[in-house]
């Protein structure tokens, strides 16, 4: 007797216990859940975290605080979140830079493309390639010749080094076989002070920045880094039909630490994408020159792996050592 009811115990037990699971994550979210964007407040990055933030809290019915800690490459709130435990209470916000270029140039004790799963992005962010307007050239294929005729002579500018700012210039003057000087600054809004005071030649940055610049009598806009044109400004050409297959763009999404609920992720992956794809922010994304998001998981992880080779050519034309 007391053999059969330990046995119907365990059994009642043992079923209870695979239901526990399912539960836990249709109640998802029961408390706030904390978003860690590893820059500092400003820029596209923590525009699109505050505005994912706000609506998962109306969806969800619980706040979605964000929390910004910046720090080099990022590593500090990616490590946060690559170390957390997978329940769905500690998500992260971040350029997808942070997962295949930070482990690149800095010794990590984790891994982001192990521990870290991708969610889905709310829009990809473009550069930009502008150039000081008294330039003689209109355009990229009139530059390129005579950057070539003229090596050493012009120069270029960047908001930090080692980001994208940099090695993307770095990578299309490599593809180019053109050599330009670098006039480092530490921040994009100096950067392209300096352009439009024809201090510098070329920039190559955000289009969010740069386009508020396309009729300036300082500055010329020519080029853009990814593989079609932007809707923003239909009339300027991508890199790509100049140098072929040259591309550079930035992913900014959210991450979530591996071995989340299936439930939790799609949950959030759903919100977020018909989000990035409403009308308004649609419309507002592409403004800025971002493109409206909403990537699944595969999608992502080719991406990754495109960017992952792209700034590893670009780090390697840039000279810098890889970390030991």
């Amino acid at each position: 007797m007391l053999r059969s009811l330990r046995f119907l115990l365990l059994t009642a037990l043992a079923l209870l216990a695979g239901l526990v699971a399912p539960i836990r994550a249709q109640d998802w979210p029961s408390r706030p859940v904390t978003v860690l964007v590893p820059f500092g407040a400003g820029g596209n990055t923590d525009m699109m975290a505050r505005l994912g933030a706000q609506r998962l809290s109306s969806k969800f019915g619980q706040s979605f605080v964000v929390e910004n800690r910046p720090s080099a490459g990022g590593a500090l709130a990616t490590g946060a979140v690559a170390t957390a435990a997978p329940d769905g209470y500690t998500l992260l916000f971040s350029a997808s830079s942070v997962a295949v270029l930070t482990p690149q140039l800095q010794k990590l004790n984790f891994d982001p493309l192990k521990q870290l799963v991708p969610v889905t992005n709310i829009g990809t962010g473009t550069q930009m390639i502008a150039i000081r307007r008294s330039l003689p050239v209109k355009n990229l294929p009139e530059l390129i010749p005579y950057a070539r005729a003229n090596p050493g002579k012009l120069n270029f500018t960047v908001a930090g080094t080692q980001n994208i700012s940099h090695l993307a210039p770095v990578l299309l003057f490599a593809r180019a076989g053109i050599d330009l000087v670098m006039v480092p600054q530490k921040s994009e809004p100096q950067a392209i002070s300096d352009l439009v005071a024809g201090q510098v030649d070329l920039y190559f940055g955000n289009s969010s920045s740069l386009l508020p610049h396309i009729d300036s009598d300082k500055v010329r806009l020519i080029a853009v880094g990814t593989a079609q044109r932007i809707s923003a400004a239909p009339d300027i050409p991508t890199v790509a039909e100049t140098i072929p297959g040259f591309e550079f763009s930035s992913w900014n999404g959210f991450f979530a630490p591996a071995g989340t609920p299936e439930p939790i992720l799609t949950s959030l992956r759903n919100e977020i994408a018909a989000f990035a794809r409403s009308p308004e922010m649609s419309e507002r994304l592409s403004k800025l020159g971002i493109i409206p998001g909403g990537m699944g998981v595969d999608q992502s992880l080719a991406v990754f792996q495109k960017d992952f080779a792209a700034y590893a050519a670009a780090i390697k034309a840039a000279g810098i050592e890889p970390p030991k």
